[in-house]
């Protein structure tokens, strides 16, 4: 119970959004991306990972399956937002994640960011593809070869 509530992604990007912060607000070590491009892009992509987040877990609603990792999907979801990117969440949290460190010009922080990826790939991604693997054999054989995991 501990595991499915406390290890969940938003808890990891919790952890590396207040890393982020801290290296940006208490350690800066004079390192900065420059001008206002980075603020820009920053919003850019925490909005855009905000949009993607909110339509990802639209699509899952609406096809009445789970958007927590430790539980068994109903449903394989490929259509919207699903039929660019087999983890549309995830991406999400990275773009915001990639966003606030351009937005704070958390400079040091940014190996946060395939670390985070990396733990994301191995906690979640690969299990959950393991899962759906076994429940969908052939459906998610077709869309695992059309659909990317990432981008």
């Amino acid at each position: 119970m501990f595991r499915k509530w406390v290890d969940i992604p938003p808890v990891w990007l919790a952890v590396c959004l207040a890393l982020a912060w801290v290296q940006a607000h208490r350690f800066p070590m004079g390192l900065s991306f420059g001008p206002v491009w980075a603020d820009l892009l920053g919003g850019l992509l925490v909005g855009g990972g905000a949009l993607l987040l909110a339509l990802a877990l639209a699509e899952m609603r609406r096809h009445h399956t789970t958007f927590m990792p430790h539980d068994e999907a109903a449903q394989l979801v490929t259509s919207g937002v699903f039929k660019r990117s087999r983890n549309p969440i995830y991406l999400g949290d990275a773009m915001i994640l990639a966003g606030f460190i351009l937005y704070w010009d958390a400079v040091l922080a940014l190996v946060l960011l395939p670390i985070f990826v990396w733990v994301i790939e191995k906690r979640f991604i690969e299990p959950e593809e393991q899962h759906l693997r076994r429940k969908f054999v052939a459906k998610y054989a077709k869309y695992s070869q059309q659909t990317r995991r990432w981008l």
